[in-house]
């Protein structure tokens, strides 16, 4: 961290060994700090809120309220916490929803603990973590829904374009700015305006849609 503050995390998942097997590694990263935990949805919501983490990593399935629940109720609240889905499901039918309710990456749980960590920072710099099969998934989907169909992309201005292709590799406000020479208010002008005449809800949204319309590099 830039300021030397330790990224505030949240676990919740339903299975204790899960949640101890991520805690005893996350303990050791020195710029990661497990702050709580929680065993379903309901409580992982009520203890975000308590708590206020930087990042909650959120399992799908689970009894009660699921983590896709879960975190349409987290972005209902207001709560800014970046939500990280680490799950053993890779089926279509948890994976776009999940991204669609705000989940700003999908990684499953035979991750390598390395690649983890580094995708809690990334996920905590405000980047979209979209993994290749996560990728995949969403191509396949059809253009239904919120911003969907080629139709509205239209309405989007060159420089915006390059904007959402530079949101759906993961890159921040700032590595855009730097990258296409802009201020940082401008680009988020540009986000903005993006999210409007796609009428997308935020940024991970945004990046699904340049998945599914090529706008990738």
């Amino acid at each position: 961290m830039g300021d030397g503050r330790a990224i505030r995390v949240l676990l919740v998942d339903d299975h204790q060994v899960v949640r101890r097997g991520l805690r005893t590694f996350l303990e050791v990263q020195d710029d990661i700090e497990v702050v709580g935990e929680a065993s379903d949805g309901a409580e992982g919501v009520a203890r975000a809120e308590e708590l206020r983490p930087d990042v909650v990593l959120m399992d799908v399935k689970m009894p009660g309220t699921g983590g896709i629940e879960a975190l349409k109720q987290l972005r209902e609240l207001g709560n800014p916490a970046r939500v990280l889905i680490v799950t053993s499901f890779t089926e279509q039918r948890t994976v776009v929803p999940a991204l669609r309710a705000g989940a700003g990456g999908y990684v499953y749980k035979d991750i390598d603990p390395d690649a983890l960590a580094a995708a809690i920072r990334s996920v905590h710099a405000g980047h979209v973590l979209l993994q290749p099969e996560v990728a995949d998934a969403l191509l396949s989907q059809d253009d239904h829904g919120p911003g969907g169909g080629t139709g509205r992309g239209s309405t989007l201005t060159e420089r915006e374009r390059e904007v959402l292709g530079l949101i759906a590799d993961g890159r921040s406000n700032r590595e855009i700015a730097r990258a296409l020479v802009l201020s940082e208010k401008t680009v988020k002008t540009h986000v903005s305006n993006i999210l409007m005449k796609l009428d997308l809800a935020d940024r991970t949204q945004a990046a699904l849609w340049a998945v599914r319309h090529g706008l990738t590099s």
